[in-house]
């Protein structure tokens, strides 16, 4: 048994109509494009099929399992139980299993056939409920329709949901999240993660920043929201457990704490990513080839770091267990690396400290609240090979 488990995850690359925002591989096909779906959901659990076993063999059954996409919920609900079911034979029960959900792509005789199948935590991207941020970022669904959405999710027998907010939108005001976060705060879901909007290249809103037609508000607007974020779920007892997300105790996602943690995990569809035994790897990013190439038995992995060294190993371990409320574990970090951390990295360490944007106590060495808000600029430092 893998000492920290494993997991799965399966990316669905379709969207009922893609956002102003996204960069992530998926298209917008609508909800008619029933045939190249079958195609891939059959492709997918193949693929499952022929790379979980072995896991399995080694580390016993799944931990967690997370399907994200595109919108995995833009496919008929016969074919994401299938993929779920397929999940099961081949890997086992995990004990966390989210699929990431959009509203207006769901009702609740969907959302029980998730749980049926074995589902046990959706993710609900809802990003405002405010219906006219909602129009200028491209989401398909309203702030009614959000709200039906979970209403529908725990009457289908969900009882550990996140809700996805964004902050920072074009023409958004602090009054604007506030109204945002209360009625958030107002479903009382288990989880919540909370995204600054971050305009990425090739996007609809990044040709409209070029021509300057993007009204977003200013870094002092967007720093206001973020400090009324860390103190507003704070006082209604979410726990910042990483710099994106919060959580009532004990319904932190397994998954995405995986990542941070350096836990192997399977990478399964068109463009997923996966990580086992120290290597990185991404699938083939374009779905038809991908169909074509599971179809066929053939390798649909190329490396992320075929020149992957120890030094690089310990700067990706560092920033990302700092991403986290925990920080970076000595003792692991030894373990892993037979070396103390201040062997590599004590000058760095006591020069943050001191600048308050780390600390260290009990055999860890997280960011402050300081340093989360500056977060990148500790990453960097904890690059060697500058």
């Amino acid at each position: 048994m893998s000492k920290k488990g494993w997991g799965i995850y399966a990316h669905v690359p379709y969207c009922v109509k893609k956002c102003a925002y996204c960069d992530f591989v998926s298209s917008a096909v609508g909800m008619s494009a029933s045939v190249e779906m079958e195609d891939y959901a059959a492709a997918l659990r193949a693929e499952i099929l022929r790379e979980a076993p072995p896991l399995r063999a080694r580390w016993g059954d799944v931990t967690t399992v997370y399907l994200g996409g595109g919108t995995p919920t833009a496919l008929p609900a016969a074919l994401l139980t299938q993929i779920l079911d397929t999940v099961y034979e081949a890997a086992g029960e995990p004990l966390e299993c989210t699929v990431e959900v959009n509203p207006g792509t769901v009702d609740e005789e969907y959302l029980a056939q998730l749980r049926v199948a074995g589902a046990n935590r959706l993710s609900l991207g809802v990003q405002s409920f405010d219906d006219r941020l909602l129009c200028a970022i491209g989401r398909i669904h309203t702030a009614e329709e959000a709200r039906a959405a979970f209403r529908a999710a725990r009457a289908a027998g969900f009882d550990n949901i996140s809700l996805d907010l964004m902050y920072a939108l074009p023409t958004q005001t602090l009054a604007d999240l506030r109204q945002s976060v209360n009625e958030a705060l107002a479903l009382a879901p288990e989880h919540i993660s909370v995204y600054g909007l971050i305009v990425e290249e090739g996007t609809p809103f990044a040709t409209a920043e070029a021509a300057g037609r993007l009204a977003l508000p200013d870094e002092d607007a967007a720093e206001e929201m973020y400090d009324y974020l860390m103190a507003e779920l704070s006082a209604h007892g979410y726990r910042r457990y990483e710099i994106s997300n919060f959580a009532r105790a004990g319904y932190e996602s397994r998954h995405n704490l995986g990542y941070w943690q350096n836990v192997p995990y399977l990478g399964v569809g068109a463009a997923a990513h996966g990580y086992i035994d120290g290597v990185r790897w991404g699938n083939e990013m374009n779905t038809r080839r991908y169909i074509r190439a599971i179809r066929a038995g053939e390798n649909v992995r190329s490396a992320e770091d075929e020149e992957r060294t120890a030094t690089n190993a310990m700067e990706e371990y560092a920033f990302l267990a700092l991403r986290t409320a925990e920080g970076i574990d000595e003792a692991d970090f030894q373990r892993t690396f037979g070396c103390a951390i201040d062997d590599i990295y004590s000058a760095v360490i006591a020069h943050y400290i001191e600048c308050n944007l780390l600390c260290r106590a009990q055999g860890h060495i997280a960011l402050t609240a300081a340093g989360m808000k500056l977060g990148n600029e500790v990453f960097a430092a904890f690059l060697q090979e500058k």
